[in-house]
């Protein structure tokens, strides 16, 4: 590898990406398998360079953050992720690194739902909040819609009750609910949800509670959070993972009927190959099992990574196979242009979901799996999430298969399709200003959760705006009024309204043909409330290539306007750390195009804020200095010590150069206190770092 940090960054990017699509947009872009792929690879290259892993990087972090419209709120006590066994040759080197440090341990063994991690907070028994992972720290407050779950206790009943506790859990759609729901969906000619998983993270994050409460999900408890006894006698069988399952159903809570407490590697593996030949006759979807060691004294003293405790991993299951006939091979262009061939297969359940379409990536793809229109081709669901085509069934072939060719032309304009550099293995449509399938998918984006999230603007509003002649392109979007929606048909009322008596006693008006809808309003008064959002939604928001979530809120911090990312230099946009040479360059070109030039003129016009506004309740203590922490904190954990630097005007960087202003040492600093001592870069202990803080240089004189 000749430049490790560089695929080091694209890493992160992609990682973070694809983060964002599985927990906050509940539409993942890759498949487990593909997921846990690169974070091995990210993980392998951080071995080999320790000097790359810093604070955010996705290998010390938990993924998602809170949703627009939900109330973010702080768990009490962390929430963390897993390590993943992909074999059972990983379970065992997990199953010895635990006999080593703390000798032989039985171990609790249990179903891994793919659900929706949840906190449920009890408070003298009575449950007062409903809060998802999130990024493990913080996350979506979404009580009103956990209050809708049949069979969640809203008090805790029995002896032992504590005056407060976080009980973990995971929100579920089981099989056979989601299947009835599908039906009723055709039944109404409605497309069908993929499968239960994102329909259950879905569900939980509607706006609407009354929506939530008409579907049927289901949750399992396993394991507490925080926890304060307060009056009550505590419950002695909380010493013992497997005594918690006991507690959390004395107290009314659901928990899993197919817990096991075993000892020894054999016992374990053979709990994984039973609950693998069982796994579809379970009331929930499982993607693997999760093992934890069930003595929880020795949890505590096993500890955790920055992530990840070190008491417990989870075993994935091998993706599963089918094989169906792959239809036709067709083409989708994207909002950055690249044109994407995708199969379409007679549909097939695999990994308990109905599944018709699958990516293709693009034609070197395609021919490199050697797949034609009428093979039978082998359908993975790859981690269970995703469907990817492997390739065909040779020796089924029968001579009427014939073979595809990527179209020369954009199918959307008719633009001959381009590489967007030599070399390139992705064809894009170069039309950008004027291709009307990038065009809408560009304003379908803007509506979607990790942008503006502006609700009622989805792919069929983007497609209506443009189509009826409305909006040219994304730059008129925040100027809508209600006439530009007389024009739309989607955002009209066909006929006039028919008044109930009741409606003409309250002295409700009725509504004629042609005028503006209750969508159409909901469109403009939450267009009206997605202007105030802050500098990084809107730099995403703009599809600018390379430029998502985690450059988006880099820049915003480092630069604070648009004005001055405008203004700033490639080399200057490429020293901001989660930003670098490409994504710099990237920004830098787009600016030199006129008309998106127009969009953020027209953007600001409209009131669309181009400034995060700072809180000036914070001194700027550290203005343009640069800062590395390393080690632990006592009085700081990672993420704060990011956010203290921030707010105060600096910048925190993940790894020390000669630009480097101070290193914060903690316990255990590692390489970069010495690579701080070769540089003469000047180090502080935390108790000097509050006073840089508080004061600034002149604090530390």
């Amino acid at each position: 590898m000749t430049d490790p940090r560089a695929r080091h960054q694209q890493l992160v990017q992609e990682i973070e990406a694809h983060r964002h699509a599985y927990y906050e947009l509940a539409a993942p872009t890759v498949s487990d398998a593909g997921y846990d792929a690169l974070e091995r690879e990210l993980r392998d290259l951080e071995a080999h360079w320790p000097e790359l892993v810093t604070p955010e990087s996705p290998t010390q972090t938990v993924g998602g953050t809170a949703a627009i419209g939900f109330a973010s709120v702080k768990h009490r006590e962390r929430m963390m992720s897993l390590d993943n066994a992909f074999s059972v040759e990983d379970v065992a080197a997990w199953f010895a690194r635990v006999e080593k440090d703390a000798g032989p341990q039985r171990v609790v063994c249990e179903p891994k739902i793919d659900g929706l991690s949840i906190s449920l907070t009890y408070e003298r028994g009575a449950l007062v909040r409903g809060v998802t992972r999130g990024d493990g720290t913080t996350g979506e407050d979404v009580t009103a819609n956990v209050l809708t779950i049949a069979g969640l206790p809203r008090r805790l009943a029995g002896e032992h009750v504590p005056a407060l506790v976080e009980v973990r859990g995971e929100v579920f759609l089981p099989v056979a609910a989601f299947e009835e729901l599908n039906a009723r969906l055709v039944e109404d000619g409605k497309a069908p949800y993929a499968n239960p998983r994102n329909t259950a993270a879905g569900s939980l994050r509607q706006k609407d509670a009354t929506v939530t409460a008409t579907r049927p999900l289901a949750v399992t408890t396993y394991a507490l959070g925080a926890l304060d006894w307060g009056a009550a006698e505590p419950d002695p069988r909380a010493s013992s993972q497997h005594g918690i399952y006991e507690v959390l159903a004395s107290w009314g809570l659901p928990v899993t009927e197919h817990a096991r407490v075993v000892e020894g590697l054999d016992a374990v593996e053979e709990y994984l190959r039973d609950l693998e030949a069982r796994r579809h006759a379970l009331v929930h979807e499982i993607d693997g099992a999760v093992l934890k060691v069930d003595d929880r004294s020795v949890q505590g003293a096993l500890g955790s990574t920055s992530r990840a405790p070190r008491w417990a991993i989870a075993y994935k299951f091998p993706p599963e196979e089918v094989h169906t006939t792959l239809e036709d091979i067709r083409v989708d262009v994207g909002r950055t242009g690249r044109v994407t061939p995708y199969g379409v297969m007679t549909p097939v359940l695999v990994a308990g979901s109905t599944v018709t379409y699958a990516t293709l990536h693009n034609a070197h793809e395609v021919a490199r799996k050697g797949v034609m229109i009428g093979d039978t081709v082998v359908l993975r669901k790859a981690g269970d999430v995703i469907p990817e085509i492997v390739g065909p069934v040779v020796a089924a072939r029968t001579g009427e298969e014939r073979a595809w060719t990527m179209p020369a032309e954009c199918p959307s304009c008719g633009t001959a399709l381009v590489e967007q550099k030599e070399g390139d293995k992705d064809l894009r449509c170069p039309n950008s200003e004027a291709c009307p399938a990038q065009i809408i998918d560009r304003i379908a984006f803007i509506g979607s959760r990790g942008a503006f999230d502006v609700e009622v603007l989805g792919e069929k509003a983007a497609a209506a705006l443009v189509e009826s002649g409305v909006l040219v392109n994304e730059a008129g979007l925040f100027s809508l009024t209600e006439d530009d929606l007389r024009r739309v048909p989607l955002f009209t009322y066909e006929v006039d309204e028919k008044l109930s008596r009741r409606q003409l006693e309250a002295g409700v008006q009725g509504r004629k043909a042609g005028d503006v809808s209750a969508n159409g309003m909901r469109l403009l008064e939450n267009l009206g409330a997605a202007r105030t959002q802050p500098l990084w939604r809107v730099l995403v928001s703009l599809s600018i290539r390379h430029v998502g979530p985690t450059a988006s809120r880099a820049l915003a911090t480092a630069f604070g306007s648009m004005e001055a990312i405008r203004g700033a230099s490639e080399e200057e946009l490429a020293a901001v750390d989660g930003v670098g040479p490409v994504i710099a360059e990237s920004v830098l070109q787009w600016f030199t195009v006129p008309w998106h030039v127009e969009i953020v003129e027209r953007w600001s016009a409209a009131g669309v804020r181009m400034e995060d506004e700072r809180d000036d309740s914070v001194a700027r203590t550290l203005e343009g200095l640069t800062i590395v922490a390393t080690g632990s904190l006592e009085g700081f954990t990672r993420d704060s010590v990011k956010e203290a630097i921030i707010s105060r005007g600096g910048k925190a960087a993940g790894s020390v150069s000669k630009n480097t202003d101070y290193v914060v040492l903690g316990a255990n600093a590692g390489s970069k206190a010495a690579k701080a001592e070769a540089l003469g870069v000047p180090m502080i202990d935390e108790a000097a770092f509050v006073r840089l803080l508080e004061g600034g240089p002149a604090a530390l004189a």
